[in-house]
């Protein structure tokens, strides 16, 4: 595997790289989404309008921070943060350093990855949550709470982590870390594989948790990323055998038989579609499509 870089999604990056990765420089993505934060368990945290809204998108700039000066510490020198979470307009772009560069907004075809190449040696999520078939988890979803009730790629239910591991795959870049409430850990290290987890709470249901306090959250952040940093060879890409079989199953039926019209999407039943993708960019992009189109999008 390539050492010579490392993309880290969601979180943060500790102190202490081997020799080469020192005198190589790493290259880090940094994809980050707002359920998993520390403290953050309704939508009082999570939506704009929430009295708590601006207090937690401080604490998710902070996380990233975290993760960044880590990764710097560790030797990273060129870094990609994706702003993951609604609108894609969270992050408080003015505290983050001078040479990072930032993903806002949306639509983007690779969804919470965009920009991610082959160029990034590593990936860590930040703020991560369970999927919907989940029975734990704070906020646990897969791409819409209101929509979607199963996305199953080649029979594994997946959640957004495990998707966004797969489009990470795809290009040969393996994820290092994730970070989240304790469900959403577990769930992601038996889908991706052993990868690190950072933990800051732990859920007591869909709207409540056992939570750290933000300090004590960006130093497990920071610990747990130099963990995987110093093991960075254990870390394989996650990559799905192709061509891809997606079901994906949503609340209503409108969009289900309205989809089925397509050529290639058969309706499995009044609430399921199956679709067949060359690879995961291919399925990515369907599944932008299959939730966000509207015929009165503007402009």
């Amino acid at each position: 595997m390539k050492f010579s870089k490392i993309v880290f999604l969601g979180i943060s990056l500790g102190v202490g790289l081997s020799a080469l990765a020192q005198d190589d420089g790493l290259k880090i993505y940094i994809s980050a989404d707002m359920e998993g934060v520390v403290g953050a368990v309704t939508g009082e945290q999570l939506s704009p309008g929430g009295f708590e809204y601006e207090r937690f998108r401080q604490f998710m700039t902070d996380e990233v921070n975290a993760a960044i000066d880590a990764a710097r510490a560790a030797g990273a020198t060129e870094f990609l943060v994706s702003d993951s979470h609604g609108n894609g307009q969270n992050l408080l772009i003015e505290q983050m350093p001078d040479d990072v560069m930032i993903v806002r907004s949306w639509p983007r075809p690779l969804g919470m990855m965009e920009g991610i190449d082959d160029t990034f040696d590593g990936v860590i999520f930040t703020g991560y949550h369970a999927s919907t078939a989940n029975t734990r988890g704070v906020r646990a979803h897969t791409m819409s709470s209101a929509n979607i009730t199963s996305l199953r790629l080649n029979g594994i239910e997946m959640t957004e982590g495990s998707i966004n591991a797969a489009i990470a795959g795809y290009f040969g870049v393996p994820v290092i870390l994730v970070t989240g409430d304790d469900a959403a850990v577990a769930e992601n290290q038996v889908i991706i594989g052993d990868i690190e987890g950072a933990i800051v709470k732990w859920s007591y249901g869909f709207h409540s948790a056992r939570t750290l306090t933000p300090e004590a959250a960006y130093e497990e952040i920071r610990t747990r990323t130099a963990s995987a940093i110093s093991r960075i060879d254990d870390f394989d890409p996650y990559v799905l055998e192709t061509p891809i079989e997606l079901e994906l199953s949503l609340k209503h039926y409108m969009p289900v038989e309205t989809l089925s019209y397509l050529p290639n999407v058969e309706k499995v039943n009044s609430h399921t579609i199956r679709y067949i993708g060359e690879d995961i960019i291919d399925i990515s992009k369907f599944l932008r499509v299959a939730t966000g189109y509207r015929v009165d999008l503007q402009p």
